[in-house]
């Protein structure tokens, strides 16, 4: 299953948009090919300012004292963009608890 974040644009703001067309934008998602494999990451750092939200995905290293994180990944992205991810985040994390509830339960 995919989750997208709301597509935010300009043109949003303006009058006498088709609205069918706002509430189905057709979006292309585009992974490059250096970036298909992913990165694993088991830490999360999320730093805020007055103008963006940055989060860093890192990796914690294994027997090494003291404890250091690789980061792996940064993101840079408005606060409606994080407020936006958030949203899609805690669905997708939701709708996978249930679908564990019920195969739980299933096999019961």
């Amino acid at each position: 299953m995919f989750y997208f974040l709301k597509v935010f644009d300009m043109s949003d703001q303006k009058d006498g948009d088709d609205a069918a067309q706002k509430a189905n934008p057709q979006i292309q998602l585009k992974v490059p090919e250096d970036q298909q494999q992913g990165s694993y990451a088991n830490a999360v750092s999320v730093n805020l300012n007055q103008n963006e939200v940055i989060v860093d995905f890192g990796y914690i290293m294994p027997n090494v004292k003291p404890t250091s994180i690789k980061v792996v990944s940064r993101v840079n992205m408005t606060h409606r963009t994080a407020e936006s991810f958030l949203k899609v985040l805690q669905n997708a994390v939701l709708d996978w608890r249930n679908k564990q509830k019920e195969i739980d339960e299933a096999q019961a």
